[in-house]
């Protein structure tokens, strides 16, 4: 039998290229879709608490109840994945997207903070399952030593959605009108009940449109083939969480994403908050300053990474972006003024890579064991309903939503550790 030739291997690799192209151009669309639904998280905070009347704690509860369900569902979408493939996570993962979203009318329609909280959770569950999914077939869907590069390229549109949801967010979701406590006092029960009806009200037109939008991306994905990755497996053995725990690079990769996602989840979540109180501006201009701010910050970012990533590896890039971020975030805690707002404009640039680049160095090596370390990585994204509690208690406590900043500069100092020496390839 003819061996192949350099130029029919040549030949191959470019019709195997041709063929992830268009599967690759959908899946990157998810990093959008789930981008964009998490960046309207931080317009539902302020809005909510301005609703339904809570403190930083309670309006904390947002990211609790969409943070909880990557914990509880990692698990179940790495087992199906396992046994059905990333299409059929993919596709259950949108139509759990597009439910929540949809349960955002009857919500609103009763005035249940627990409803809201639970259409949330329903939204988180099916990101789990398209997360879990799409992280690692992005990575997967092409040559092995250009998957950092090609997971932040995805990741880049992550961050488009970053820019355009708080913008169009506080555009739709918030009224621009903050009453103090003396005038929902003088207010009639009525007239207060009117106001409170039509602030919940706000959202049911952005997540109908959202859902509809949603459950049709997932017909698309039901009449499209897309390619199975098979990873490699070492002997012909079967994965398992007791082989995924022996690579010391992913249990330090949970770690760090479990603290990241706490951080990214603080900054952002609290960002309205933060700008409204430091520099004195309005819940609008705020959203504004969080779209086109932070957003161009953070999308910018991710472009600027992928191509330092060809000079720089990209746990050092990790590295210096930690530090940076680090001193950023004690910036953000003892300035006043626009400063406060410019610095954690800063911060959103430098996390831009962060989640991409831990996900990836946390894969490597893992063959058989990629969609398990996958699901394990997905589930430290609790990070993001605990942390934020956190910095609720301290912002509550001592009246000051710039004390809790404390809470992701350490944050950044865990991964600042995963840049420099956490993501060496061992097993035990």
């Amino acid at each position: 039998m003819a061996l192949p030739t350099s130029s029919s291997s040549s030949s191959l690799k470019t019709e195997q290229a041709k063929g992830y192209l268009f599967p690759f151009i959908l899946v990157t669309s998810l990093f959008f879709f789930w981008g964009f639904v998490h960046n309207l998280d931080p317009v539902l905070i302020p809005h909510l608490r301005k609703a339904f009347t809570l403190n930083f704690l309670q309006s904390s509860l947002v990211d609790f109840s969409v943070f909880i369900a990557y914990f509880v569902m990692a698990l179940p979408a790495g087992f199906i994945m396992r046994k059905y493939g990333y299409k059929s996570g993919i596709l259950l993962g949108l139509l759990l997207f597009g439910l929540g979203s949809l349960l955002f009318i009857p919500a609103a329609n009763t005035r249940a903070y627990a409803l809201f909280l639970g259409a949330l959770f329903i939204i988180a569950s099916g990101l789990t399952f398209l997360e879990t999914a799409a992280n690692p077939y992005a990575a997967l869907l092409g040559p092995k030593e250009s998957s950092t590069q090609r997971l932040n390229l995805a990741q880049s549109f992550n961050g488009l959605a970053v820019v355009l949801a708080p913008i169009i967010g506080g555009k739709f979701i918030l009224s621009g009108t903050n009453l103090t406590e003396a005038q929902k006092t003088a207010m009639t029960p009525e007239a207060l009940d009117a106001y409170l009806a039509g602030e919940a009200a706000t959202v049911k037109g952005p997540y109908l449109i959202l859902g509809i939008i949603i459950l049709a991306v997932a017909l698309i994905f039901a009449f499209t083939k897309l390619p199975e990755i098979k990873e490699e497996e070492e002997g012909g053995k079967q994965s398992s969480f007791a082989r995924a725990f022996r690579h010391k690079h992913l249990i330090w990769a949970v770690v760090a994403q479990f603290f990241y996602v706490g951080a990214q989840v603080c900054v952002t979540s609290f960002f309205i908050n933060i700008a409204v109180k430091a520099a004195h501006i309005d819940e609008k201009m705020a959203a504004n300053y969080l779209g086109l701010g932070y957003g161009i910050a953070f999308m910018v970012g991710r472009f600027a990474g992928t191509f330092f990533m060809k000079y720089i590896s990209p746990n050092k890039l990790l590295a210096i972006y930690a530090a940076i971020n680090i001193v950023l975030s004690a910036i953000a805690i003892v300035s006043t003024g626009m400063i406060t707002v410019y610095a954690l404009i800063g911060v959103g640039f430098f996390m831009s890579i962060m989640f991409p680049t831990i996900f990836s160095l946390g894969i490597q090596g893992l063959g058989a064991d990629t969609k398990i370390g996958s699901s394990l990585i997905i589930m430290s994204i609790v990070g993001g309903a605990l942390i934020p509690l956190a910095m609720g208690g301290i912002a509550d406590a001592t009246q000051n939503i710039q004390n809790g900043y404390i809470i992701p500069l350490l944050c950044f100092i865990v991964i600042l550790f995963f840049g420099w020496k956490g993501y060496k390839v061992k097993t035990v």
